[in-house]
């Protein structure tokens, strides 16, 4: 006969020479299985070539490709784009989504791009109306597929197939760091040209020949301030809007 299982066994000692495996957590993505978003993959790529198509016009018809890609608009809308494609290949394999900080800069400069153009370039009541040249044609068609169509194609894109809460405000500060950078970009270009220049200042509020740097730097100060403020209502939006992939239960 053999002696009865005891109930309770004893703690036995560890093993000489192994470690004891710590406890783990199982990572969500090897429980809930990926899934590919083709539709919002195909909307990413379309917006992607959109901005590109419009990039593409601008620097056939906008003169010197040097003084088209010195342009705001110009290297928000490639980023805009760079950011479009990489979204789509990670929707379409499943991958983990981009960085909020990284899609909201893109969405935040291409917006930025647009609200300037249409509240200060192109409002004929403005004094920083900027006037058609040659080309105005294309350069219009290039108006406005960059500042109207991509950011509207860029906010759908936020509003109706990004998980909601994903931006913060420590992005708020991180992302005006661009736009002075490129402050400090557009003047050294205007140092570097020689005085009389056909646009030798991009935007009418950077002219530091019209406006002196004094003034110049109170335009950027008060567009900086606005950035800001546009920055922090669109994180605050991002945390009340609701979710629009959430799955019905």
């Amino acid at each position: 006969m053999t002696a009865p299982i005891p109930r309770d066994l004893p703690d036995l000692p560890p093993i000489p020479g192994h470690r004891a495996l710590l406890p783990t957590v199982v990572p969500a993505t090897a429980v809930v299985t990926p899934v590919r978003r083709r539709l919002i993959a195909t909307f990413r790529l379309l917006t992607a070539l959109l901005t590109l198509t419009g990039v593409t016009i601008a620097l056939v018809t906008g003169g010197p490709v040097t003084k088209t890609l010195s342009h705001f608009t110009i290297q928000s809308g490639i980023l805009l784009a760079l950011v479009m494609i990489a979204s789509a290949r990670c929707a379409w394999s499943a991958h983990h989504p981009l960085p909020g900080a990284l899609t909201g800069a893109a969405l935040f400069y291409a917006g930025t791009a647009g609200l300037v153009h249409h509240l200060l370039l192109a409002d004929a009541a403005n004094p920083f109306t900027v006037a058609g040249g040659a080309g105005a044609g294309w350069q219009t068609a290039a108006n406005h597929i960059l500042h109207t169509a991509v950011p509207l194609a860029a906010a759908l894109d936020w509003l109706l197939l990004t998980v909601p809460g994903r931006l913060h405000l420590r992005h708020a500060p991180v992302w005006l760091l661009y736009p002075l950078a490129y402050l400090a970009f557009t003047l050294a270009r205007g140092e570097l040209l020689l005085p009389g220049t056909q646009d030798r200042y991009l935007y009418p509020f950077l002219d530091v020949d019209q406006h002196g740097f004094k003034g110049v730097l109170g335009n950027a100060l008060l567009l900086g301030l606005a950035l800001y403020a546009l920055a922090v209502l669109l994180i605050a939006a991002d945390h009340i809007r609701p979710n629009p992939l959430r799955r019905p239960r």
